[in-house]
């Protein structure tokens, strides 16, 4: 069986829908809690993720610079978590951190305007103004914020596997759809699929071992993994002993071999 995403786009119903997916298919249900939960093993506190997410896009060459680490780190938290058994992730990382893997169905959840002011006047107990406000603001930061950490738009449907309009369904009826595109030849796991789902694994932790390291800050690292084989590139600081990175990688499970292609990052001269 598939992994699965939920997005729940410009419906607030993500998690409602992942909980009664995980339990008709007996998956686990994980959302940013757990996510950000996983990702404390590399030194990612939940506040300066907030922080950093939050920044607008005039912060464009810092915020790209920032947010790798934590792009990373991400990454290499949900793979250990899907790893560990069949999950629906709900949240708005979930389909770029998993990003090319075959058996990842990847719903993107939508609703009419009117629809989303009439749910978030109830739930947040606001005027009409406010809601619309609060929904413009909310689309907006998701918009920064997937563009600055994967270069990629939320709103390209091409992303996703299944588009579901909640305005014209119940949650019901969308639980009975992706519980049966779950099912589908196209989205079961492979002997390929498999492998690149390890690759991708192997490769987010070994590089987000790198680069949360206090050792290797302003080193600019390339990692790519196969079959348990990582090669690492790019340049160091040139106090950096590359011994130091084969030594950081050889830590990580499920490595058996490490190469390197590294040169050191050139002094600045004035």
């Amino acid at each position: 069986m598939p992994i699965i995403t939920i997005y729940q786009g410009a419906s607030g119903r993500g998690q409602e829908l992942a909980e009664v997916v995980a339990a008709a298919l007996g998956y686990r249900c994980v959302g940013r809690t757990e996510l950000v939960e996983a990702s404390r093993r590399y030194g990612i506190p939940e506040a300066k993720l907030n922080e950093i997410m939050e920044k607008g896009p005039h912060w464009w060459e810092r915020l790209l610079q920032d947010l790798r680490p934590y792009r990373v780190a991400l990454q290499g938290a949900l793979c250990e978590i899907a790893a560990a058994g069949e999950i629906v992730y709900h949240g708005h990382l979930g389909h770029e951190l998993l990003a090319g893997i075959r058996h990842v169905l990847k719903v993107l959840l939508t609703a009419p305007l009117e629809a989303r002011i009439a749910q978030v006047k109830s739930r947040e107990n606001v005027s009409e103004g406010e809601a619309r406000r609060y929904i413009e603001e909310t689309d907006k930061a998701r918009s920064r914020r997937l563009m600055s950490m994967f270069g990629a738009d939320w709103r390209d449907t091409s992303r996703y596997d299944l588009v579901l309009n909640l305005g014209q369904m119940s949650v019901e009826s969308a639980k009975r759809l992706v519980v049966e595109a779950a099912k589908l030849e196209e989205y079961q796991p492979t002997v390929a699929s498999k492998r690149q789902f390890q690759d991708l694994s192997l490769s987010a932790k070994a590089h987000a071992v790198l680069i949360t390291s206090a050792e290797f800050r302003g080193s600019i690292l390339d990692v790519r993994a196969e079959n348990g084989h990582v090669h690492v590139s790019g340049a160091l600081q040139f106090w950096v002993a590359e011994e130091r990175v084969v030594k950081a990688v050889r830590s990580v499970p499920g490595v058996t071999t490490v190469t390197t292609d590294l040169g050191d990052i050139p002094l600045e001269t004035s």
